[in-house]
This record gives structure tokens, C-alpha cells and sequence, in this order.
């Protein structure tokens, strides 16, 4: 049975993650990390009397676990991801905030140390398809913005997800930028820039994870939209991901990379 460290297991998407691995039969968390603890009770988190709570990676045995379970925050993933590789665990990386060469850095050391696992920046399947959905439309309509919406704690802006689909869509298009000559009266007010590519982040209470695709073309539009309205949404994508681990041979950047 795979065994499972659960980094972050005490944050809502942790929770989550806690109810999707108690009804599946095939795995146990056996270890969790957070570097805060209101409890050192297991069963107050829903997990099995048994699991070991650490709060720091220096507690961590080697053989804690198999599989890494990364939903913490984006200071520490990296670190997070980087440990668990150097000591055998396959990584599933929901934390996003990563860059690209800390990405490259973590892909380059999982070949080295020949373990295979996923970095996702959604676990969704309504965002997996939005991100396809929307490179294949930017092969006609260069004219793109980016909106994504989400709850008010998220630490990061953009969102992974909104950062994955600008790169997606640079893929395809010429280098382009829309409305080039705008002066911004407010510094910041046409949002961040990927390649040509606006990004707009929206953070508010009442939001879960939401993004639109905006494009624009002579006299027709097009708009890409999906929406998260319960975390437990992304269960079914880490579902798979775990039914995946044990055969991933790299370290993969993207849900749709292992469907």
C-alpha cells in the first residue's frame, strides 16, 4: 500500500486531500508536515491515530513515506519538493508559486535521482480543459487577456493556473501585444505581462478559483471561463495523480501531461 506525507495537511486544500486518501483503499498517510500545529493529535485533522506529525523538514526520516503530498504555500514548496526528491519520495505538487527555473531546477534533479512525479498548478478538470481550450483558440485570435479570481488568502498573483495558460498560449502565437500603446494613468492598472499577455488577479471573499480567457478579434469576441466552486473539486485530478505516481518516470509540469 502507498504510503503518503502529507505537507500541508492541516490547510483547507490539505483537508481535502485528508477526506479523498481516507476512501481510497490502495493508500494510508502515514506523515504529515506543517510547520504550525494547534494540535499534536492526528484525529483532530482526520487522520489516522498513527501518522507521524512533523514540523519541520529536519524531522523527517527518509522512509516517512513513498509519495510527497505538497499543498502548503509558495515559500516553501520549492524547499518542500526539493527535499522529498533528495530522499526518495515522489512528489505531487499542488502548491503553486514555483518559477521557471526552480521548475527546471526540480525537473532536472528527479532525473537525476530517477524518480518521476507531477507539479500541477490545478487539479481541476474544468481548468485542465480550459488551458487546452484556450491554446488552441490563440491560434486565431492573438488578441488575449487573462483574468483569474480567487479567495482572498491566496498568497500568490498570479495564479499558477492563470500563469500556466499565459505560457500555453505564448506557445502558439507570434510574439504579440495587445492595445500596446496604452498609457496607464494608475501604474499597475492593466495588470502584469507575460510575453505580451495581460494578466489581471482579482483576490475577494466569496471567490474559490475562477479564470477567464478574453479574446478579441475585428468585430467577434471569444471568452474561455471555468469555475471552482468547492475545493473538492480538485480531487478527482489528484486522484489520478496518485493512481499515476508509481508510474511516472520524470517529473511532469501539468495535469493534462499525465491524463
Amino acid at each position: 500500500m502507498p504510503r503518503i506525507l502529507l505537507a500541508g495537511f492541516a490547510g483547507s486544500m490539505g483537508q481535502q486531500v485528508v477526506k479523498l486518501v481516507a476512501s481510497l483503499p490502495d493508500f494510508e498517510i502515514t506523515a504529515g508536515l506543517a510547520h504550525r500545529l494547534k494540535s499534536s493529535d492526528p484525529a483532530d485533522y482526520g487522520l489516522p491515530a498513527s501518522t507521524k506529525l512533523y514540523t519541520s523538514l529536519d524531522e523527517i526520516p527518509a522512509d516517512a513515506a513513498d509519495i510527497w503530498v505538497d499543498f502548503t504555500v509558495p515559500a516553501s514548496v520549492y524547499q518542500n519538493v526539493r527535499y522529498a526528491l533528495e530522499n526518495g519520495y515522489r512528489p505531487i505538487v499542488g502548491t503553486t508559486g514555483l518559477t521557471d527555473q526552480q521548475e527546471a531546477e526540480l525537473k532536472q534533479l528527479a532525473k537525476e535521482k530517477g524518480i518521476g512525479g507531477l507539479i500541477a498548478p490545478n487539479f481541476g478538470m474544468s481548468a485542465v480543459l480550459l488551458m487546452k481550450f484556450a491554446q488552441e483558440a490563440a491560434k486565431y485570435f492573438p488578441d488575449v487577456e487573462i483574468i483569474e479570481m480567487h479567495h482572498e488568502d491566496k498568497k500568490d498573483a498570479p495564479s499558477g493556473t492563470a500563469l500556466a495558460t499565459a505560457k500555453l498560449i505564448a506557445e502558439v502565437r507570434e510574439p504579440h501585444q495587445t492595445a500596446a500603446d496604452t498609457i496607464e494613468s494608475l501604474p499597475g492598472a492593466r495588470g502584469g505581462d507575460y510575453q505580451g499577455i495581460k494578466l489581471h488577479a482579482v483576490r475577494l471573499p466569496g471567490y474559490v478559483a475562477h479564470e477567464q480567457v478574453l479574446f478579441g478579434g475585428k468585430g467577434e469576441a471569444l471568452t474561455i471561463r471555468q469555475d471552482s466552486f468547492d475545493r473538492s473539486s480538485f480531487m478527482s485530478g489528484v486522484k489520478v495523480a496518485l493512481e499515476k505516481a508509481a508510474d511516472l518516470d520524470q517529473l511532469y509540469v501539468g495535469l493534462e501531461n499525465v491524463l
